[in-house]
């Protein structure tokens, strides 16, 4: 790119993303990109009389380095004659008293932090330093997570601020790619400060930055830097017409009219719906909802949501449940046994068969190597910090993931009845997958057949081909 000012000079007048005599505030990090970004605005402000203000936000993620990213930015505005607005934020408390992963609680910050900033220096636009390479990135993350037409389409040149929708966010160098930007800083003397984190592969977008797009520009496509730019302004128009869509039925309802949308626009308008009460909108909540009428799924802590038959999004106030009481030690000494225990009726019967052979799938009805279980077994309910193994997976997991996962409500979690086998692990979790280490096996040599039903009473295992133990 032979003269970047000019270049983006051009964008920013031909798409009317600054207005002259605005005051403007710009995001600057400290790195090459934001750098960069002052030093082209600084360039025009004169022209176009701007007034410019710095806005820089410590995370206080990476200890001294983040305090000198501070520092630098401080002493580079002091140099422009820029004013700073500088604040600093506990990013790992917040992430983790709210649940959230460090990239999005810190993305939930700083953009509440830029909206305070844009109201301290009476801006309506926020500048922000995303490049052409930022784009690219963040289709394959988005593709990766399964994300829809909406978040495939990318970064927009102008959008409205999560934090507050009146203020605008401003990208004027999405179509310049990192390698211009970094030739520019050095062919001016422009120093920056180095992210050491961005080159590490722990980091999903650090291992697309550098392992999978000079793989796939190396092997497959060459041009890649310009053809998924054009997949993106395809599917960004496309997914833009069913919203329109989505929003022309939100505004004139009708009933039993949300049936006969195209799946598409029944997803767009869900999706609308959820953004408005400020709910995330990901795919598995949106297909729960769009299939399942007044099916109440968990969100949050203390709130579900339902759709109506109409297409309505409602939300619900979930009443806090403590987590159940109560323990029962059961010898499974006895070829069979029915006992009661947290609302279900639990029956098992040991079985001397060998082989890993499971018989016909029943409902109810679960099969485990009753020597890996052992004897006795814990009855409980779900705890804070229980971990589990379904079977199929390398390792144990949070079973509140699982739990997450599967859409079970908060209110009901805490009535789960799980099993422990005679070693402490759990081998059973009502509603769930049976856990790995207690699958049958080749090596299996005697059976545990469990078997459980809610409220009704269950009769007693009768017998099968399979012949019972006797007690010894």
């Amino acid at each position: 790119m032979t003269n970047l000012p000019v270049h983006v000079a051009n964008s920013i007048r031909e798409r009317r993303l600054l207005p002259r005599g605005g005051r403007i505030l710009v995001a600057v990090s400290g790195g090459l990109d934001s750098v960069v970004l002052l030093h082209l605005l600084q360039g025009l402000a004169a022209e176009r009389n701007w007034q410019l203000t710095v806005a820089h936000l410590n995370h206080q993620l990476r200890g001294r380095s983040s305090a000198a990213d501070e520092r630098f930015v401080r002493r580079l505005a002091g140099k422009f004659g820029f004013p700073v607005v500088v604040e600093r934020a506990d990013v790992r408390t917040f992430a983790r008293k709210g649940r959230l992963s460090l990239e999005m609680a810190a993305r939930k910050i700083r953009h509440e932090f830029l909206a305070r900033a844009a109201a301290q220096a009476k801006a309506r636009q926020i500048v922000l330093a995303h490049q052409a390479d930022d784009q690219v990135e963040l289709f394959f993350l988005r593709l990766f997570r399964g994300s829809g037409g909406e978040g495939l389409a990318g970064m927009s040149w102008r959008s409205p601020s999560p934090a507050n929708p009146k203020l605008q966010l401003i990208r004027p160098l999405l179509n310049v790619p990192r390698a211009a930007l970094r030739e520019f800083a050095l062919a001016r003397g422009i120093t920056w400060r180095e992210d050491a984190s961005n080159a590490s592969p722990d980091i999903l977008r650090n291992r697309i930055r550098h392992e999978l797009l000079p793989l796939l520009m190396r092997r497959y496509q060459p041009s890649l830097a310009r053809t998924i730019p054009r997949v993106m302004e395809i599917v960004g128009g496309e997914s833009s017409h069913v919203r329109e869509a989505a929003q022309r039925w939100l505004r004139r309802r009708r009933r039993g009219s949300f049936a006969r949308l195209t799946p598409a626009v029944q997803r767009a308008a869900l999706r609308l719906q959820l953004q408005k009460q400020g709910l995330a909108p990901d795919f598995d909540l949106i297909e729960t909802l769009r299939r399942e009428p007044d099916q109440r799924v968990s969100v949050e802590p203390a709130c579900a949501v339902s759709r109506t038959a109409g297409g309505q999004v409602q939300r619900h106030v979930v009443q806090r449940a403590d987590f159940q009481p109560g323990v029962q030690d059961v010898e499974l000494r006895a070829p069979r046994g029915l006992l009661g225990f947290g609302g279900l009726q639990l029956a098992w019967r040991l079985v001397r068969r060998a082989g890993g052979h499971r018989s016909a799938a029943q409902p109810r009805v679960e099969w485990f190597d009753a020597d890996a279980v052992g004897s006795p077994i814990r009855l409980r309910h779900w705890r804070p910090g229980d971990r589990f193994q379904p079977i199929g997976m390398p390792g144990p997991v949070r079973l509140q993931d699982l739990l997450t996962n599967a859409r079970i409500p908060r209110e009901g979690r805490r009535r789960l009845v799980v099993a422990e086998a005679a070693d402490g692990r759990i081998f059973w979790v009502q509603g769930l997958r049976i856990g790995e280490p207690f699958k049958l096996t080749p090596g299996t040599r005697r059976r545990l057949q469990w078997r459980w039903r809610p409220a009704a009473k269950l009769e007693t295992p009768p017998r099968s081909a399979d012949e019972p133990l006797r007690r010894a």
